[in-house]
C-alpha cells in the first residue's frame, strides 16, 4: 500500500544500521526526504549513499551521539535546513548492555536511562515546534517488546524502556490534535542487536551455540521465523502516513505474536 507521506520530512535516530535503518528507507521508499543518524561516520555515510541509490527521495546524513543535547539539536536543525520542516520523529536507540540485577552498576543505570529516555526527550523537545507546524506530524518510538514481557538477562532494557512509553502515552495527550505519537514493540528481528544478545546468553551457558540460540528466537514465535527489519520499517512509515490518523497514544508489538502478553 503507497502511503499518502510523499514529499514530507523525518528524522530517524540511530539509523545507520539496523530497524533504525529500516524505518528510514520504509519513509525514503514513499517519498519522505529523511535525515539519518549515527555515531559511526564511515557507517553512516555508507547507510546514506545505499538509501540514496535504492530510493527517489533526499537521504541526509547527520553524525552525533544521542547522549549529547548538542547533537541532537544538530539532527533537528539539520532537518529543518535541509528540507525547509519537520513532518515526523522517530526515534530509536541501540539497547543497553546484556546483563542481570546483581551485575548491573549504577553508571550502567544511569547510562541506560540517558540513551533510552533522554534521548527521546530531547529530541522531542527540539523537535516538538516545528513538528506542530504542518498539517499532521508525528512521532513513533522504537522500544522493545521487553515493555510487556521481561526477557531474561535484559534487566535494564526490561526496567528503563517502560519509560519511553509512558512518556508517548503522554505526549499523544499533550501534542495532539496537530501531532500523533505513537510506539512501537519489535521482538525478535535479524540485527546485530540479536547476535550480541545470543552471543552474550552463549557466553552465560545459556545456549550452547550461536545457531542453538538463533533456531530458540525463531521456536519462541508462533510464525516460526525472526522478523525482517522491512518489516518493521513499513509498520513505522503507515503510522506517519494518514492511513493511520486515529492512532494516537497507541504502544504496537510487531513481534510476529511472541509476546505472550494479554495487554
Amino acid at each position: 500500500m503507497q502511503m499518502d507521506i510523499s514529499g514530507n520530512s523525518a528524522l530517524v535516530s540511530a539509523s545507520s544500521s539496523g530497524l533504525g535503518k529500516a524505518a528510514a528507507k520504509a519513509l525514503a521508499e514513499n517519498g519522505v526526504n529523511v535525515v539519518i543518524n549515527g555515531r559511526d561516520e564511515d557507517k553512516l555515510d555508507e547507510a546514506v549513499s545505499e538509501l540514496n541509490a535504492a530510493t527517489d527521495a533526499e537521504v541526509v546524513g547527520c553524525q552525533g551521539d544521542l547522549t549529547e543535547y548538542d547533537d541532537i539539536e544538530a539532527m533537528v536543525e539539520t532537518a529543518v535546513e535541509e528540507f525547509g520542516g519537520l513532518d515526523h520523529l522517530v526515534t530509536n536507540a541501540g539497547g543497553p548492555a546484556p546483563g542481570s540485577f546483581l551485575e548491573t552498576s549504577d553508571e550502567d543505570w544511569y547510562q541506560a536511562y540517558d540513551l533510552l529516555v533522554m534521548s527521546v526527550v530531547r529530541l522531542v523537545r527540539e523537535a516538538a515546534p516545528h513538528l506542530k507546524e504542518g498539517d499532521g506530524g508525528s512521532i513513533v518510538s522504537i522500544t522493545s517488546k521487553t515493555v510487556k514481557e521481561a526477557i531474561p538477562m535484559l534487566l535494564l532494557s526490561n526496567s528503563v524502556r517502560m519509560s519511553v512509553i509512558g512518556l508517548e502515552k503522554t505526549l499523544s495527550q499533550e501534542l495532539a490534535p496537530e501531532v500523533r505519537a505513537n510506539a512501537v514493540m519489535p521482538g525478535p528481528y535479524e540485527t546485530a542487536r540479536i547476535e550480541e544478545q545470543i552471543e552474550h546468553e552463549v557466553e552465560k551457558g545459556r545456549y550452547d551455540s550461536y545457531e542453538e540460540g538463533i533456531g530458540a528466537r525463531s521456536e519462541s514465535v508462533p510464525l516460526n521465523r525472526m522478523g525482517e527489519p522491512r518489516e518493521l520499517g513499513e509498520t513505522i512509515a503507515f503510522l506517519c502516513s494518514d492511513h493511520a490518523s486515529y492512532i494516537n497514544g497507541a504502544a504496537i508489538p510487531v513481534d510476529g505474536g511472541s509476546s505472550k502478553s494479554n495487554l
